[in-house]
This record gives structure tokens, C-alpha cells and sequence, in this order.
């Protein structure tokens, strides 16, 4: 068997390495600024309708809301920002979160097993959000005040933060011109299927994602999927 040179295997560390550096989001410009604009208005509204309704001798704000705000306000159209995604992955991590504080005192054992059941439960239900783990997290090392609430924590703070911001998501995305809830219904009108006279090349797929907002996929992987795409497309074509 064929020994790898020494040579090959440092240019294989130096791509791999290559990975690590940042590469530039495609993402226009406008968009940037609504991401940043909604997602600062939606924090400080969110907070202060909740301070509102609960006071200040009650927990009202939970810190996972500003992952949240992240994904429904610059990631609009990714499936983890959906409004059933935010409410429902909240609910379902709460849930469990508590149960699990409830039932583990070991915090570290507690953290683990929340999190592995939260993200099974969200893939199950079609709610997956990355920062519900965080709000499982959240209900067994939330200290004494989270402690204290049990299963009302679920409700005030993480259900009134999470339909706020998602309502104020939808109010905010669809006054920017942005499709939200980004999914079409049964009954919209679909895109017609494309034929493409020309091979796209990279380059073509970044300068489309720039045009846009930003898109939770980067230009090698779309050129992956539109070639695997194409290879179904073709064998569809020949069973025919």
C-alpha cells in the first residue's frame, strides 16, 4: 500500500485549515440593514410588552430570545425561523427542560439528556429552532427564580417572548417586502420547473444570493443540490 507523501499531506492540512478562514456572506446590502433594524425593534418591543405584562418582581425576558431574533429577522426564510418553529421548539424545550430539572438533579446529566430529547421532540413535530436548546438549558440552570416558577416558566416568560417576537416578526418582515411565513400555502401558486440553456457556475450562484436576503446555505452546497437535482431529474426523464 502507497504511503501519503509528506507533501500531499501538508497541502491537505493547509485546505483544511483554508476552511476555517471567513468567507464573505452573500447577502445584500438593504437586506443586512432590515436584519439588524427588525431584529434590534423586535428584542426591545418583545421586552417591553413583557415587562409590561409581568412586572419587574417576575422573570420576563429569557436570553435565547436574542438567538431567536437572529433567525426571524436575518434568516427569514429558513425553515428554523418559522413562527411554529420558534413557538413550538420554545414550547417543546421548556417542557422538557423543567420535567428534566425535576426529575435530574445531576444539572450535568440534566443539560444532556434535555437537549437530546428536545431536538428529537422538535424533529418529530417540524419546530426545530437552534436556540430552544438554549431554553432547555435555560430551565435547569436558570437558578433559584426559574426554579421557583416550574412549569409557569414555560409559559411567562418563554411562550409570552416567543409569540411576541414571532408576531412582531411577521408584522416587521412583510412591511420589508419579505415573504413570511416564507413557506407557500397548499393553494398558492407554485414556481414553474426551469429549463436552464447554459451550465451555472458559482460565481452565477453567488451573485444570485447576493441579490437577495441571506440564504442558510452556502454556494458549493447549492451547486451540489442542483446537481443532484438535475441527475433525479434525468433518471425521472428516462423512466418515462
Amino acid at each position: 500500500m502507497t504511503q501519503p507523501q509528506p507533501a500531499s499531506r501538508l497541502a491537505s492540512l493547509r485546505l483544511f485549515l483554508a476552511r476555517f478562514w471567513p468567507h464573505p456572506l452573500p447577502v445584500a446590502r438593504r437586506q443586512r440593514l432590515l436584519a439588524s433594524l427588525g431584529a434590534g425593534l423586535g428584542l426591545m418591543l418583545t421586552s417591553l410588552i413583557s415587562h409590561w405584562m409581568l412586572g419587574a418582581v417576575n422573570l420576563w425576558f429569557v436570553a435565547p430570545m436574542g438567538a431567536s431574533a437572529v433567525l426571524l429577522f436575518g434568516l427569514p426564510n429558513s425553515p428554523l425561523a418559522q413562527p411554529w418553529s420558534i413557538i413550538g421548539g420554545n414550547l417543546v424545550a421548556g417542557v422538557i427542560g423543567v420535567t428534566t430539572a425535576l426529575l435530574i438533579p445531576q444539572p450535568a446529566l440534566a443539560c444532556g439528556v434535555a437537549a437530546c430529547l428536545a431536538i428529537a421532540v422538535m424533529f418529530q413535530l417540524r419546530c426545530l429552532h437552534p436556540p430552544s436548546g438554549a431554553v432547555a438549558l435555560t430551565a435547569i440552570l436558570g437558578g433559584g427564580s426559574v426554579a421557583q416558577l416550574g412549569y409557569h416558566f414555560v409559559l411567562t416568560p418563554v411562550m409570552l417572548n416567543s409569540v411576541c417576537l414571532a408576531l412582531l416578526a411577521i408584522v416587521f418582515n412583510n412591511l420589508a417586502g419579505r415573504r413570511y411565513p416564507h413557506p407557500l400555502a397548499a393553494a398558492e401558486a407554485k414556481p414553474q420547473p426551469v429549463a436552464m440553456p447554459v451550465p451555472l457556475t458559482r460565481d452565477d450562484l453567488h451573485q444570485a444570493l447576493e441579490s437577495g436576503p441571506l440564504l442558510d446555505i452556502d454556494e458549493d452546497d447549492l451547486q451540489l443540490l442542483l446537481q443532484r437535482a438535475e441527475e433525479i431529474a434525468i433518471r425521472r426523464v428516462q423512466i418515462r
